[in-house]
């Protein structure tokens, strides 16, 4: 499992041990830069001090009273200064250490070789007919800096394990508000949906606090809109239900066969009435922004339009209704076809319902300002701009309905037609059409 306190104690102990590595070689540099500056001022003191003496003996009388400066320091050889005296042409007539050869050179002057097997800093000095050297090996800087750098090393891997230790302490403290956080939670219920507490938890925390309290309100809305749809439906459904059993006790109690065919005829129209509240109630579940949804393909609007209105050309008839269709070519939209089959069934449904005799439904493909669109226009008694928004509400009719009309209708119909227009991103718009009489309903898809 990812741990973000492992995460980042990873990354600083990195960043650190990567810092402590480009400390140690920049330290190895500067102490190396600065023996050579002090060394090789030491090496032309020797050479000047070694050319002041003319033979063997006075020279290495001289090595001994130079102060500061031994041949060989303690313990460490290489550290050793070496002095030779050479003739012109490069015959050795003195030498320090015999063991040590030093390079021949004529150039007067500090000068590196690194050529043998050995490598040397030198300084020259070029004097009558002889050639005098002062030489040290070039290991024994390097070895001098390296130990340097490496007595830091420790020091700074110590102050690297100590700020370890710091940062998984500070860490720990550190996200301890997410924890009493968690915990508050934790504690909670499934019904308990109160935001949480951003007082005393750390600023850098309150974008997520914000989140959860956000998504918590979310669900708090969902939720009621939930409850307020279940008690709005068994309120719905009791209606029916209760009609139903009415009516079925008429029946039974009838012995005259004209008032059974009555009232069985009222039962049919009521379980056809109950029927449809069901099926509306699970279309409005389908169309929810949660629920799953089907793969999108390409829909010919002038196919769905003509298939809906040859659907409902006979209920348009028995009602003495003209419905018709009008259709432009080559509209197409990429959406689920089942639930835009079931949208412009109930804007189809609903104009044939509160549309009088002798009345006209018309349905349409079209093109509104450069976009695809679905049109249903009737001359029913329309809806008026006050209510053109809350008609999209559940089981909501209008106010200004006849008690018939009322009863005859769900109040789901608009409801479901916003919630999938919603999930295909469609704008719906309610409008009085040019004639001033009914009700026009556009469906303006993306272009």
């Amino acid at each position: 499992m990812h741990s973000l306190e492992r995460h980042l104690l990873g990354w600083v102990l990195a960043a650190l041990g990567l810092g402590a590595a480009v400390l140690v070689l920049a330290m190895y540099f500067v102490v190396l830069d600065e023996l050579n500056a002090v060394f090789d001022e030491s090496l032309k003191q020797v050479a000047l001090a070694a050319a002041t003496h003319e033979d063997a003996a006075s020279l290495e009388q001289a090595h001994a009273a130079l102060p500061g400066l031994p041949i060989r320091y303690e313990g460490l050889s290489d550290f050793a200064f070496v002095t030779a005296v050479y003739d012109r042409k490069g015959a050795l007539l003195f030498s320090s250490d015999p063991s040590a050869r030093l390079p021949f050179t004529r150039v007067t002057g500090l000068s590196y070789d690194d050529e043998g097997k050995q490598a040397w800093h030198i300084y020259t000095i070029v004097q009558g007919d002889r050639v005098v050297q002062a030489g040290q090996r070039g290991e024994s800087r390097r070895s001098l800096a390296l130990e340097s750098a490496t007595k830091l090393l420790v020091a700074v891997s110590a102050l690297t394990a100590l700020i370890g230790v710091l940062v998984v302490v500070a860490l720990r403290r550190g996200l301890r508000p997410l924890d009493s956080a968690a915990g508050e939670i934790a504690a909670r219920d499934a019904a308990s949906l109160e935001p949480i507490a951003r007082a005393g938890t750390p600023r850098e925390i309150h974008p997520m606090i914000d989140a959860i309290n956000d998504l918590l309100r979310r669900l708090n809305d969902a939720f009621g809109t939930q409850r307020r749809f279940v008690a709005d439906a068994a309120h719905e459904l009791r209606s029916p239900i209760a009609a139903l059993r009415l009516q079925l006790h008429l029946l039974q109690g009838s012995s005259d066969a004209a008032e059974r065919e009555g009232f069985t005829a009222e039962l049919r129209l009521g379980i056809e009435r109950a029927e449809r509240l069901v099926a509306q109630l699970l279309d409005l579940s389908r169309a929810d922004p949660d629920a799953p949804s089907r793969p999108r393909v390409d829909v010919a609007l002038g196919v769905l339009v003509e298939r809906i209105v040859a659907r409902w050309t006979a209920q348009a008839a028995m009602k003495g209704i003209a419905l018709s269709a009008r259709v432009e070519p080559g509209l197409h939209t990429k959406a689920d076809e089942h639930q835009l089959d079931v949208m412009l069934d109930n804007l189809v449904d609903n104009a044939i319902r509160y549309t009088p005799a002798r009345g006209h439904v018309e349905v349409s493909a079209c093109r509104l300002e450069s976009r695809p669109a679905l049109r249903v226009v009737d001359d029913g008694p329309g809806i008026a701009p006050a209510e053109r928004e809350r008609v999209f509400d559940r089981f909501y009719r209008g106010e200004e309905l006849s008690g018939e009309m009322r009863a005859s209708g769900s109040g789901l119909g608009l409801a479901i037609v916003r919630a999938i227009a919603l999930r295909h991103g469609c704008e719906v718009a309610l409008t009085t059409p040019p004639s001033g009489i009914g009700l026009e309903v556009h469906i303006n898809f993306r272009a």
